[in-house]
């Protein structure tokens, strides 16, 4: 005769919960970690600084279209790309600190919760490390997306206030696929510096293998990928092919940055007139209007590779923490 197991009232309770889905109390950790995130004094020195960035850039940018607002189709993009020494371009410092954000919300994500002892309390709860793990990452990317979504706007009024003309649709269009590329390139950094903050259980240690790592795509890879092309393909005769070649071998190199693959997207997205991200040739313009703008649909299919890149490095970063994550073993 079978005699049925005595169940305590706590283990009725939890253990329906532990046999639901992996991605149980996801939400909940996207909120609390969202909310740690904005509220954080990391944060707060973060936003001061892109607020202050934005408004001198985009101050010196209006005084200097004020004077070519009615003649220019493209007058707000212009907001965008338009510098003056010694202050570049709005995209230029996004390209700097885009990935400096990233890492500082994602440095201490795994490695934080080891050092404060609180690791095996929060996976005691009905939570799995599926859903740990992927709502730190999602908190991340939404507090990047909201962060640069407010800086979109702000930048949009100061051109309203400045410029004295709306938008148009087409570049209203324009500055909402850039900011979807920028999070997509910050995603990348976040992910990394999820990678790094798996792999190493001192915070430290991982802000700095992040930060490094962003340094040699930024300073280095352009330059190890010139010489690496040498290597490639080099040029023993001088043919023209030979030359054009060793030009798209160094290219296509550079393309693993992600560095390289936001710049051309941001290029051809906030450049209208912008055909090629790469080498153009006079047959590819054959029959083209010099100086006369693409579409929005043809600039997006032109850095369609780019975007995916981005994509694609953020998704298998997230799975290499996922992986090492998995193996890593949770003591009380």
């Amino acid at each position: 005769m079978a005699v049925k197991a005595q169940t305590t009232p706590q283990q009725a309770t939890r253990a329906p919960s532990r046999e639901g889905s992996p991605w149980t109390g996801l939400w909940a950790v996207v909120a609390k970690e969202m909310a740690d995130h904005l509220t954080s004094a990391r944060m707060r020195i973060l936003e001061i600084l892109i607020v202050l960035t934005a408004v001198g850039t985009v101050y010196v940018a209006v005084r200097n279209l004020r004077e070519v607002a009615a003649q220019d189709r493209f007058l707000f993009l212009r907001l965008f790309t338009t510098g003056q020494e010694p202050l570049p371009a709005f995209v230029g410092f996004l390209g700097f600190l885009i990935p400096l954000i990233a890492i500082a919300l994602a440095f201490d994500s795994v490695n934080g919760e080891f050092s404060r002892r609180t690791m095996s309390r929060v996976l005691a709860q009905p939570i799995y490390r599926d859903a740990l793990l992927l709502g730190k990452f999602l908190a991340g990317l939404f507090t990047l997306a909201l962060v640069l979504t407010a800086i979109w706007l702000l930048i949009i009024g100061m051109g309203l206030v400045g410029l004295g003309v709306p938008p148009s649709g087409e570049e209203v269009a324009r500055i909402l696929l850039f900011l979807v590329a920028a999070v997509f390139y910050g995603g990348v950094w976040l992910a990394l510096a999820q990678v790094f903050s798996v792999q190493f259980r001192s915070p430290a240690t991982a802000a700095m293998a992040a930060i490094a790592v962003w340094l040699f795509f930024t300073v280095f890879w352009n330059i190890l990928a010139d010489l690496l092309a040498q290597l490639i393909a080099p040029v023993q005769v001088g043919f023209a092919e030979e030359v054009l070649r060793q030009v798209q071998v160094s290219q296509n190199l550079s393309r693993l940055s992600p560095n390289t693959l936001y710049s051309e997207a941001m290029l051809a997205l906030l450049q209208p007139t912008v055909r090629s991200v790469g080498l153009l040739l006079p047959s590819q313009m054959d029959r083209a209007v010099l100086g006369a703008p693409l579409p929005v649909g043809q600039s997006l299919l032109l850095i369609w590779p780019q975007l995916t890149g981005l994509i694609a490095g953020t998704i298998l970063l997230f799975a290499l923490a996922y992986v090492l994550f998995q193996r890593q073993e949770v003591r009380a």
